[in-house]
């Protein structure tokens, strides 16, 4: 993977994302095929659609906390968006989504809506990571295309820069660490919010990369929490991988925006081949 140019046929994050009311909590949306891995939609891409069905009608406008469980992994087109709103409280209402294709469940999700305060600042924030201090053009854009030549078609539409410290696996040297840090945007600099952040959590490649290439990282369970309103522009990524342990690797995402604002945080379970 090197340097590339952005696509000029991209789609805003916001259209590809849309949702439609077709009754009482259920809403009609459409997947789109540029925003796939290997023909299949990405996880968190899924994982915005829910949030954003999940507080159409809430008192509460931003999700700040998400599990969601995918059952089967749905193909680009019509899909419905079912919810159930499980509690309603002053401070955050809980909401069950599901989503649907053919019939079929694909994407199971509990999420938590609040109210996020654009003046808050952190109180105690030692317990993260190191916030990098390379910037987005010290970074080289990633190229739409594995390792092995598969193109990526999600690759065309956002925007990931990788450090070079952790951007051996695309020369085929990963460095064994288990960890990718960079920079990630979206579709004509589109400013990211609450919705966004679930995907963002997912956006980068497999922190897998970094140890051994694996074709396909299915996501079997994905938690976020977004815990800010982002600056706008870009945002900053650290991807870890903490173990990989009968075929399967549990993954840490740390998403801080411009200011150096931790904004989001996930944690996913994913089933992996290597070796």
């Amino acid at each position: 993977m090197t340097i590339a140019a952005p696509r000029a046929d991209r789609r805003a994050f916001s259209d590809v994302s849309e949702l439609h009311p077709v009754g009482p909590g259920g809403f009609a949306g459409e997947l789109d095929p540029a925003w796939t891995i290997g023909g299949k939609p990405n996880g968190g891409y899924l994982l915005a659609m829910l949030g954003r069905a999940a507080t159409w009608n809430s008192n509460h406008e931003h999700v700040i906390a998400a599990s969601a469980h995918y059952l089967r992994s749905p193909d680009p087109g019509p899909v419905l968006i079912e919810t159930e709103t499980l509690r309603t409280g002053r401070s955050a209402t809980q909401v069950r989504a599901r989503m649907v294709q053919g019939e079929v469940a694909c994407v199971e999700a509990i999420l938590t809506a609040s109210r996020l305060d654009a003046e808050s600042r952190p109180y105690w924030d030692s317990g993260l990571p190191e916030v990098s201090s390379v910037g987005w053009e010290e970074c080289e854009r990633l190229v739409p295309v594995l390792p092995s030549g598969q193109p990526v078609a999600i690759m065309e539409q956002i925007e990931v820069r990788i450090e070079a410290t952790t951007r051996g696996f695309s020369q085929g040297q990963p460095s064994g660490r288990g960890e990718l840090r960079g920079w990630l945007a979206l579709p004509g600099d589109e400013a990211f919010d609450p919705i966004s952040l679930l995907f963002a959590v997912d956006a980068f490649p497999p922190a897998t990369f970094d140890i051994e290439f694996a074709g396909w990282v299915p996501t079997l369970e994905l938690t976020v929490y977004v815990r800010a309103l982002p600056a706008p522009g870009p945002l900053r990524v650290v991807q870890r991988a903490q173990l990989v342990d009968a075929g399967r690797v549990d993954e840490v995402c740390y998403v801080w925006d411009g200011v150096g604002r931790l904004v989001a945080q996930g944690t996913q379970l994913a089933g992996i081949r290597l070796g």
